[in-house]
């Protein structure tokens, strides 16, 4: 008959078992108490704590226990939150004496009412919370929109407290230094509609027709649009990040604290140099995705280049260019508010700033589609 050794004896496993002892209930704990092993479920002392008449004491009995690490600790937190809730008195006496100082520490500080997460509220209070946040958003949008207009009505006037050398340095930055990025996208769309408009016109035989397409979709949408959604990324987040790095420093508060209207001083200056900007980069634009489209045509279909600025020039107008620079200039001030407005509005931290850059890029492109939608209802009612 073989002889089993003690090496090959399985380790004893965690177990936990209760016994009531009158008012007292009595935890015994057995086995190696240790991560490896397994930890027992606390549902038996649930159970007898939940008992009626309830027990008034805890204790533990650990005349079993071979072995024990930090694991167990969670088992010992989970019954003392347990009988506290319930309001039983725990005596750890019984305990070793590390687990002793561990469970006297784990339960030396109460726990936060907030550090668990809250439960997700109903659909209807989050509905209810997405439309007051939008209510809140569309009222100070509303607000801020009229202090931008008293503030221009001021410069109107003479009486507006800003430097023109902000004008010119926001000038300088939204105007040549953009000219690289507006060159390269305007190019490129204009290169892509003629591209697809000439594949589709070739089938009816009508690729002379790809210069009025071209023209009129550039002149009159693309490079307003273009450009504005442009300078919503590059400038409108620029001035989110500039005003809200002041709001971080507190330093819009001593423009007030100096009696110099902040609206005044910094908003007007962006507004003024971004709205004078961006029809001067609109026809700029057209001209280069005009360009654009004359690659394809020019290159691919063989047209010559006399002949395609002829069908360029009998497609648009004066008008077609007005629209075109009048989108440009309602775009430029609305990047321009949406920047400054995000900005203004800024946290105190680091992140409120990259927070408020990214808000400024996504409400002016919202902006910008939105009224280009409503200008273009507008102007097919109208007939032009």
């Amino acid at each position: 008959m073989a002889i089993r050794t003690s090496a090959s004896i399985a380790p004893a496993s965690a177990t936990l078992a209760t016994r009531r002892d009158g008012d007292t209930l009595v935890v015994q704990l057995a086995g190696q108490w240790r991560l490896r092993a397994g930890l027992p479920s606390t549902a038996p002392v649930e159970q007898a704590l939940a008992t009626t008449p309830p027990p008034r004491t805890v204790v533990f009995d650990t005349t079993g226990l071979i072995s024990w690490d930090s694991s167990g600790l969670a088992v010992l937190d989970r019954i003392a939150t347990v009988s506290r809730a319930r309001q039983i008195v725990i005596q750890p006496e019984g305990l070793p004496k590390g687990l002793q100082r561990l469970l006297t520490l784990a339960t030396a500080v109460a726990e936060k009412g907030d550090a668990r997460a809250a439960p997700t509220p109903p659909w209807l209070a989050r509905v209810g919370t997405a439309a007051q946040g939008a209510w809140e958003g569309t009222r100070e949008a509303t607000q801020f929109l009229g202090e931008a207009t008293l503030s221009f009505g001021r410069f109107l006037r003479g009486t507006a407290n800003f430097q023109w050398r902000d004008v010119l340095l926001v000038l300088q930055e939204s105007g040549p230094n953009a000219l690289p990025i507006v060159t390269l996208i305007n190019f490129l769309v204009g290169l892509i509609i003629g591209f697809v408009s000439a594949v589709q016109l070739q089938k009816f035989g009508a690729s002379i027709y790809v210069a009025d397409l071209v023209a009129i979709a550039t002149v009159r949408e693309l490079a307003p649009i273009m450009t504005g959604i442009i300078m919503a990324g590059r400038t409108g987040s620029g001035f989110a990040a500039e005003l809200g790095t002041m709001q971080v420093n507190q330093e819009i508060e001593a423009f007030s604290t100096m009696a110099v209207p902040p609206m005044d001083f910094l908003v007007l200056p962006r507004m003024l140099a971004l709205s004078l900007m961006m029809p001067l980069l609109c026809i700029y634009a057209d001209l280069i995705g005009i360009l654009g489209g004359a690659v394809v045509g020019i290159g691919m279909l063989g047209q010559g280049p006399r002949l395609y600025w002829e069908e360029t020039r009998g497609a648009i107008g004066l008008l077609d260019i007005s629209i075109g620079v009048g989108k440009g200039l309602l775009f430029g001030i609305l990047v321009a508010l949406a920047g400054c407005m995000r900005g203004m509005s800024c946290g105190r931290d680091a992140a409120a700033v990259g927070q408020a850059a990214t808000s400024a890029v996504v409400l002016g492109i919202v902006w910008i589609i939105a009224l280009d939608g409503i200008l273009a209802v507008v102007t097919t009612v109208l007939g032009i």
